[in-house]
């Protein structure tokens, strides 16, 4: 309990709140290197907009490796005034926001710097999906000072560094898992009080729903089973793969006669279910738009996913029982060895059979539902766990993670040792939501170097 006090009054108290250049220049820059030299600094940190308005950079922010802006978490002042924080777009033309569809793509909405190399020539504005202008930057490349090319991290360095790294293997790991026992409370809290609301099964269901949407598609998983609740699909065993992928909306339009034969067959069994009650439940049906079909790997597409999960229905009495009293390696063994006749060879509805079987659920996806749904229910039911709970590996590579790894241990040879486990990570990522997301000083009124020095 020692250090996660310690790391609860470090979270309370956080509420306060000429080097060498990495890049040799280039006569024209790819919109890459145009990135790269932009998040070394190579241009500085003061600017003018396009209206002559001064701009000063207070921080990057972290360097986005996803779809969306460039540069995100980003703190800006405009004319003295109060720090903007927000993401930031690079592009080599002006016009580039218009003809990328940024000012259509909500994505983009929280943008507050629009930086480009060369103007069209005709007068330009860039909005957001809002209306919302978005002031403008030009970059001047004979600002840049010749370098040699390196590469470039996805954070910048903080000042956590230096007391980090004058500090012993085993307190570091301490103020890991202070934070990651923090963290793993925190979600235990909220699992409890959706529970009280909607019972303890529904929201196992909506939890293990959500880990397996990922980031692209947390979102319409838990729409999805909150419009179908488990103790309803149970009722109706038989039809309960269907009426997911009805009111998913992926049996809107099924094209049966377009489809392979493999899938044809598949989506005949579905549709002949789901259209008795396609009628009754079409007002539940979710838009086409709501899902993210693409940027992710195949193996996370949305339709395999929703075949797990309906997988997980039918097996929905040993789920419980794991998730009430089930070891780590039992749960990760079941989830990793369930099987289904179509899913366990597709990637999506769209595409051929796979020569060899793929998992329903991967190593990685089982972690995230151990991590933020069976230790969390685990210590609400107020049993021990955190010994098996350290030990296990980390699975993800978490960009938040990395973000934080980087701004905490950037340059020490110890960093792997402490993010190769689970708690490691979680701890990371408590940190980075802490105070990384919460700072808008690039480190210089964060209060997390003196609390280290402190610990």
């Amino acid at each position: 309990m020692h250090s996660i006090n310690r790391y609860a009054e470090m979270r309370q108290e956080s509420a306060r709140v000429g080097e060498r250049p990495l890049f040799a220049l280039p006569k024209t820059p790819n919109e890459l290197e145009l990135q790269a030299r932009w998040f070394a600094s190579e241009f500085g940190r003061k600017f003018q907009t396009l209206t002559s308005d001064p701009v000063e950079i207070v921080q990057f922010g972290f360097w986005n490796h996803e779809a969306g802006p460039d540069f995100q978490d980003a703190a800006i002042r405009i004319a003295g005034g109060p720090v903007l924080q927000g993401a930031i777009e690079i592009d080599l033309l002006d016009r580039n926001w218009e003809l990328h569809g940024h000012a259509t793509n909500p994505a983009f909405d929280d943008a507050i710097l629009h930086i480009f190399l060369e103007r069209s020539g005709v007068e330009f504005f860039a909005r957001t999906s809002t209306h919302r202008n978005v002031p403008q930057v030009q970059l001047d490349l004979a600002s840049l000072r010749d370098a040699a090319i390196g590469m470039v991290p996805l954070a910048h360095a903080g000042r956590c560094v230096a007391p980090l790294r004058n500090l012993a293997a085993e307190r570091i790991t301490s103020i890991l898992e202070g934070a990651a026992k923090f963290r793993l409370r925190q979600k235990a809290n909220r699992l409890r009080q959706r529970i009280e609301a909607h019972g303890r099964e529904e929201v196992l269901f909506q939890a293990i729903a959500e880990a397996l949407g990922y980031k692209q598609n947390r979102l319409p998983f838990t729409l999805l089973t909150q419009r179908l609740p488990v103790t309803f699909l149970r009722k109706q065993q038989e039809d309960s793969e269907a009426l997911l992928f009805g009111v998913a909306g992926f049996l809107d339009a099924p094209g049966l006669d377009a489809a392979r034969k493999s899938t044809r067959t598949y989506l005949r069994l579905l549709w002949d279910r789901w259209w008795k009650y396609r009628e009754q439940f079409s007002r539940l049906v979710l838009p086409h738009k709501i899902w993210k079909m693409s940027g992710a790997r195949p193996l996370n597409h949305p339709h395999r996913r929703l075949g797990a999960l309906a997988t997980l229905v039918m097996e929905w009495k040993t789920v419980v029982s794991l998730a009430c009293g089930g070891e780590a390696a039992a749960v990760v063994s079941f989830l990793t060895n369930l099987q289904h006749d179509f899913w366990s060879h597709h990637y999506t509805l769209a595409a051929g059979s796979t020569s060899s079987s793929v998992a329903l659920i991967g190593e990685s996806r089982a972690a995230e539902i151990l991590a933020n749904v069976i230790y969390p229910l685990a210590v609400n039911d107020g049993r021990e766990i955190w010994n098996g709970y350290k030990k296990l590996r980390a699975q993800l590579s978490n960009r938040a993670a990395r973000i934080a790894a980087a701004r905490l241990f950037a340059g020490d040879s110890r960093q792997r040792d402490f993010v190769r486990t689970l708690a490691g990570q979680q701890g990371l990522l408590q940190i980075y939501e802490d105070f990384c997301l919460r700072d808008a000083s690039d480190c210089a009124s964060c209060p997390l170097p003196e609390q280290l020095r402190r610990w």
